[in-house]
């Protein structure tokens, strides 16, 4: 009983990162119906900051600075396809963040080397206890922290100004403009914020129990995406329920591996898509997308 509720803690802590990276692709997707599959760069770019400048400025200098180039990189992405949403359409423009993810993530790696580097959180691997039950101070800290981004955020995003706006033009953008809703505005400002949210999924995922920073920190948005999918890809909601159930899910399969030998070694590593599969043959539209109905 006490390793599961170790394992579901773990999952539970695992999960609202995920919901962190997850809600940076509904957000950009509500704004501008473009899926940014340059979102795990913009994690590692956001981890490789902290990392180089940590021992020089300081960790909390070193994350404000990680927050204002991860910001400031997804601004660049989406203000530079601003035009080719509306020449033709978002298609190009969630193509063209392949590309962008390809260069990112080259040059990053590059960087890095092969080896793991530390990213100097100063809680290091401490240990919490909650009666029998132990959890990284780090997992800890980004339960909580995560949870008060959530939290603000929702509470932004509907009764914010630009809340407002951004579901306005997510519902109807013509009529969003003619309102006086400056739609480029509202957009970019949903990639500045996607690209926040992912570096402070990068923070956390780069202390224990994960032993340091490393290239493959990118991949960790293949596992979030799933996560946006099975939520709704047009639902704040569902990107947190989304991110919870695959945290669990995955630190379930990869604790009881030994007991699900016959499903294949690894197997917590494709839990997030067997899950997405799983929910979209029961709800294509998600757990908390829209229905949309069409007359034959």
């Amino acid at each position: 009983m006490i390793r599961f509720l170790s394992l579901l803690l773990a999952g539970l802590s695992l999960g609202t990162v995920y919901a962190l990276v997850a809600m940076g692709f509904v957000i950009i997707y509500k704004a501008s119906e473009v899926l940014n599959f340059a979102h795990g760069s913009l994690l590692l770019l956001g981890a490789f900051v902290v990392a180089r400048l940590h021992e020089a400025i300081g960790f909390p200098a070193a994350v404000a600075v990680a927050f204002a180039v991860s910001g400031l990189g997804a601004v660049l992405i989406g203000r530079g396809g601003l035009g080719l949403t509306r020449q033709a359409g978002p298609i190009p423009l969630t193509i063209a963040t392949i590309g962008v993810d390809v260069l990112l993530l080259t040059g990053l790696t590059d960087q890095l080397g092969p080896g793991i580097h530390s990213v100097g959180h100063p809680w290091g691997a401490s240990v919490a206890r909650l009666g029998q039950v132990g959890i990284t101070v780090n997992r800890l800290i980004a339960i909580a922290a995560s949870v008060l981004i959530i939290a603000t955020f929702l509470l932004a995003f509907r009764y914010s100004r630009w809340g407002v706006q951004m579901r306005a033009a997510a519902e109807d953008p013509e009529a969003a403009a003619l309102m006086g809703v400056r739609l480029s505005r509202v957009t970019i400002g949903a990639w500045l914020v996607a690209g926040l949210l992912a570096c402070a999924a990068g923070v956390f995922l780069t202390g224990a129990p994960t032993p340091g920073l490393s290239p493959t920190l990118a991949t960790v948005a293949l596992a979030a995406f799933p996560a946006a999918i099975i939520g709704g890809l047009t639902s704040i909601h569902g990107a947190l329920v989304g991110g919870l159930a695959i945290g669990v899910a995955e630190t379930l399969a990869t604790g009881y591996q030994d007991q699900i030998l016959f499903l294949g070694r690894g197997f917590g590593s494709v839990v997030p898509y067997v899950l997405l599969v799983a929910v979209l043959l029961w709800r294509p539209e998600g757990l908390f997308g829209e229905r949309r109905l069409s007359r034959v």
